[in-house]
């Protein structure tokens, strides 16, 4: 009977799993007995490690401690008490884990024992041991124009080969959270790359994530480190803020705030990295940002909250990160993060269609002379507009440019960053050589459109149908009668329907009329016109998932539906099938800009059955309520 139960203790203690990079950290994994806790002598682990992490299933909670290799055990810690770092929820990289609570990557130095105590109903725990060494080197670093100091991820040897996916990125950051790592203060400065290499690790072998969490770390010393793959000036979506990952960038300083406060050399480096990210994002450091959430524990799916620019991880969730000291410095490092770095330059905008007027726009963080100018695909400049003040405003006229892309910036002085983007469209080819004569069945669908190059009803597609070879001149008048367009003029077309499709490119939001005029060989001539409307108050319509899977496995569970108003409006989210609404996300008032909701594939009656379903966002505007819609399938 004894000697069963050894060899029942031996099995449960068997590793689950181990990886080694090549010349760099080592991961190993181990199951433990969760029948009673182990306090007494711990367990030997599988190697000697530098950072430890758990992982367990059902609703109870562990607490752990480890022994040094001289001898000396850590206090009793929690295993996850920043349990929202997480991956968004409803992406594959959230669901690598199903039914597992993931514990938080802790830095203890050379250890060689774990002891664990159980709080609860807890079925299985796991550790995950991370061995990494510290390598005595002169580590690399980039700057760029107006950043600190960047140790890049080849200078602290990331293991780009155990990465799972491809970055994804967002269309801007509009806000930064602020995050502590768990584990030791007491680490070395030639020891922080190793504490990055090891929660990569972790992250990845440990939690099955894509790469890891942060997209910047920052140590007491003042070291910045790149952070999660994808360029560190692009938009890359990190697992640092479950629900509040898109549309952030997430900053963790290396080790606990709790009690202790950040070291001068740390906030330094934190204000300027801040200062100059927030900066290439051309974000007020100072400014307030409505979101939705994406769902946690705190704030489920479609939650709506008034974000700080500069937020810490406990305002978007359940947590106590970033640490109580350095959760309480936070203004003021956005107060010193405002004032780094001036001037800047805010929000800036360009509206407006090829062809049309083109409106810029902006904030910059003091008065100063600006320039807005316009290029050609050649480089060459076509317009140029100045000011001098705090605000940019200014309109180009482009009626009459030719079709193409056009690039704009912009500046206001060398010591400011520019910003820049680009208007218009590579030019459609020409319609077919051939049109109606005598004119019939002149039909625009639809009859309001949203050209905003978000791909829904972007674009009026016109038809009629000629019973003769004639010429034909299509144009477009506004409101007064006014011709502000031509489409073609003069063209040759036999007899068929045609139809062809018209952007609108650079027509103003309002009211025109379509006309088609043909002339035929025989000099008989016919003329058929049909009102339109451009409504731009909705656009930029998208989901986060082509299919849904709203199975309770973590995998592909939600969907994000994210839009853009122009001005504020009354709008409703709903969930449709064949023309019937099965589901109201949300209905009533919406600011102007950027809004994100998510649903879980839960209608009245439970789960959505699989099939095709529309995603559709309807807004009161000038033209009464219109509708964008995006489709995707539920599967099973």
């Amino acid at each position: 009977m004894k000697m069963l139960r050894v060899a029942a203790v031996l099995f449960f203690l068997a590793p689950a799993g181990a990886w080694a990079a090549t010349n760099g950290p080592a991961i190993v994994s181990q199951d433990l007995p969760v029948g009673v806790s182990r306090t007494t002598a711990g367990v030997a682990a599988p190697h000697r490690f530098d950072l430890v992490g758990l992982h367990w299933q059902g609703s109870g909670s562990v607490l752990f401690r480890t022994r040094a290799v001289a001898g000396k055990w850590t206090p009793w810690r929690r295993a996850a008490p920043e349990g929202e770092d997480q991956p968004d929820r409803g992406t594959a990289e959230s669901g690598e884990r199903p039914g597992w609570r993931l514990g938080n990557p802790y830095w203890v130095g050379r250890s060689d024992r774990l002891e664990w105590r159980i709080r609860g109903k807890v079925s299985r725990l796991r550790a995950w041991y991370v061995s990494s060494p510290t390598e005595h080197s002169t580590l690399r670093s980039m700057s760029m124009a107006g950043s600190p100091k960047i140790v890049t991820r080849t200078a602290w040897r990331a293991d780009d080969e155990i990465l799972r996916g491809t970055p994804r990125y967002s269309g801007r950051v509009y806000f930064a959270v602020v995050h502590h790592t768990a584990g030791s203060n007491a680490y070395a400065a030639a020891q922080s790359p190793a504490i990055v290499r090891a929660i990569q690790l972790y992250h990845v072998r440990g939690n099955g994530w894509n790469d890891i969490g942060y997209n910047f770390l920052v140590d007491k010393y003042g070291q910045v480190f790149e952070g999660r793959i994808g360029g560190i000036t692009r938009n890359v979506v990190g697992a640092h803020a479950e629900g509040f990952n898109y549309g952030s960038t997430g900053v963790a300083v290396i080790g606990n705030y709790g009690s202790t406060s950040i070291t001068p050399a740390a906030q330094r480096a934190l204000v300027k990295l801040l200062a100059w990210r927030l900066d290439v994002a051309h974000a007020d450091p100072s400014s307030l940002v409505n979101w939705s959430s994406g769902g946690n524990p705190k704030y489920p799916l479609g939650s709506h909250l008034r974000l700080r620019a500069i937020s810490g991880h406990r305002d978007t969730g359940f947590t106590s990160c970033p640490g109580a000291r350095l959760y309480a410095k936070l203004r003021d490092i956005a107060r010193q993060v405002a004032a780094t770095g001036l001037p800047k330059l805010y929000s800036p905008t360009a509206v407006g269609i090829l062809s049309g007027p083109v409106k810029f726009a902006a904030r910059l963080s003091a008065p100063a002379p600006w320039t807005v100018t316009v290029k050609s695909f050649t480089g060459a400049v076509v317009a140029t507009g100045r000011g001098t003040g705090s605000a940019v405003a200014w309109t180009w006229n482009s009626a009459g440019a030719i079709p193409g892309s056009y690039s704009w910036t912009i500046e206001a002085g060398p010591d400011t960053r520019p910003a820049s983007g680009t208007v218009g469209q590579t030019a459609a080819a020409p319609p077919p050589a051939k049109v109606p004569a005598l004119l019939t069945g002149l039909t625009l669908d639809p009859q309001v459109i949203s050209p905003d190059g978000d791909g829904i009803e972007d674009a009026l597609t016109l038809s009629y149908t000629l019973s003769a070879r004639a010429s034909v001149t299509v144009t477009v008048k506004d409101a007064s009668g006014l011709v502000v367009a031509t489409r073609f003029a003069n063209q040759l077309q036999g007899p068929r329907r045609q139809s062809f499709s018209y952007t609108a490119d650079g027509l103003a939001d309002g009211r025109y009329t379509a006309s088609v005029q043909a002339v035929g060989q025989d000099g008989r001539s016919s003329r058929l016109e049909a009102p339109f409307g451009i409504d731009r108050t909705l656009s930029g319509l998208m989901l986060s998932l082509p299919a849904l899977s709203p199975n309770g496995d973590s995998v592909d569970d939600t969907i994000a539906i994210a839009f853009t108003l122009a001005v504020p409006a009354n709008a409703a989210v709903q969930i449709e099938q064949a023309g019937l609404v099965l589901a109201t996300v949300f209905a009533g008032v919406l600011p102007a800009g950027t809004s994100q909701f998510s649903w879980d594939g839960v209608l009245p009656a439970g789960f959505a059955p699989p099939g095709t379903y529309d995603a559709a966002v309807l807004v009161d505007g000038p033209f009464g309520r219109s509708r964008h819609a995006v489709s995707f399938t539920v599967s099973g």
